[in-house]
């Protein structure tokens, strides 16, 4: 499948912003999405992931409760609402896939397909 995000900008701390990662080529609802992010220097960490059906999510601690998660497989789309952002999430978002059967995927290796990343930057 492909994937394509969009949706970043620069914000100022405490601002929201909504990416949306749009899927074509394949049945959506057949993919677990993820979205992650890497700041400089830093490694590639996990935002949030979603099930098929968007009914299970999981979000670490460190964006959980400000940012949310929903997909539309109707529309063949996946946003992910940020609020109270942070300078410290400022980094590169990318949304994942994987054709899988399980609820939700938490790994960055284990998804093969990617989009080409959108640039959240949150000025303090």
């Amino acid at each position: 499948v492909q994937l394509q995000a969009s949706g970043g900008g620069l914000v100022q701390a405490g601002g929201s912003l909504r990416l949306s990662c749009a899927a074509s080529g394949r049945t959506f609802s057949l993919y677990v999405i993820g979205w992650f992010r890497q700041a400089p220097g830093k490694e590639r960490e996990l935002v949030v992931a979603i099930s098929r059906d968007g009914l299970s999510t999981y979000y670490p601690d460190s964006v959980k409760g400000r940012f949310t998660c929903s997909r539309d497989n109707a529309k063949n789309t996946v946003d992910l609402q940020m609020n109270s952002l942070k300078p410290e999430d400022t980094a590169v978002y990318y949304c994942a896939a994987r054709e899988s059967d399980r609820g939700i995927v938490t790994r960055d290796s284990l998804y093969p397909d990617w989009g080409q990343g959108t640039q959240v930057t949150v000025s303090s």
